[in-house]
């Protein structure tokens, strides 16, 4: 690897690593919060892990606040969220919106799993399903995955093969062109999204 390569690589790594602790103090009472009402509003968990795929095509246990029902998946069928999901709590539509239970995820920011900004992490069973469908699809785990993205804030959640495939332009663009400006961009573009809660299902 180059070292000009490994340079920059730490540096990415060391203001992940400042900003997720940051912003993790920031987002304490948030959370805090945020469990609280879950608690009030459903049974289950506060926080959940899902598996999902990250660099390389490695697996990691992603966390999240708990946004649906228990019985989401009682199943064990692996569904997309879309509009209007019945399975979402009421407290749930709330922390979607604005994206407060993706906070949790801070932490595998510090572990390593993932980064601020990248393309966000996919479960096993639809990257498999969407390597098939999308040629190119495997492409975007060649950087980390990230807390927000630029397709993140430009589509919003994906719920079919079309919106992976919409959502898969901006991704691969993000990372052939990733560079210090564009991720300005897109933590600009995310503040709008915590604040309006656009781009939320």
């Amino acid at each position: 690897m180059a070292p000009n390569r490994q340079s920059s690589q730490a540096g990415v790594r060391a203001f992940d690593c400042v900003s997720a602790l940051m912003l993790g103090v920031v987002a304490a009472p948030i959370v805090l919060i945020a469990a609280v009402a879950i608690r009030l509003d459903s049974r289950g968990p506060l926080v959940y892990r899902q598996l999902r795929v990250g660099q390389e095509g490695r697996e990691f246990w992603m966390l999240k606040l708990r946004t649906m029902r228990v019985d989401a998946e009682a199943d064990g069928v692996p569904r997309w969220a879309v509009s209007s999901d019945r399975r979402v709590t009421r407290v749930g539509r709330v922390l979607r919106r604005c994206r407060i239970d993706e906070l949790p995820q801070l932490w595998n920011i510090v572990r390593g799993d993932m980064s601020l900004i990248g393309p966000r992490p996919e479960r096993p069973p639809f990257v498999d399903t969407l390597s098939r469908e999308l040629p190119g699809y495997s492409l975007r785990h060649r950087v980390k995955p990230g807390l927000t993205g630029w397709a993140q804030v430009r589509c919003g959640y994906a719920g079919c093969i079309d919106e992976a495939a919409r959502k898969l332009e901006y991704d691969l663009y993000y990372v052939s062109h990733r560079n210090w400006r564009l991720d300005l961009r897109i933590l600009c573009a995310t503040i709008g999204v915590l604040i309006y809660g656009s781009g939320a299902r």
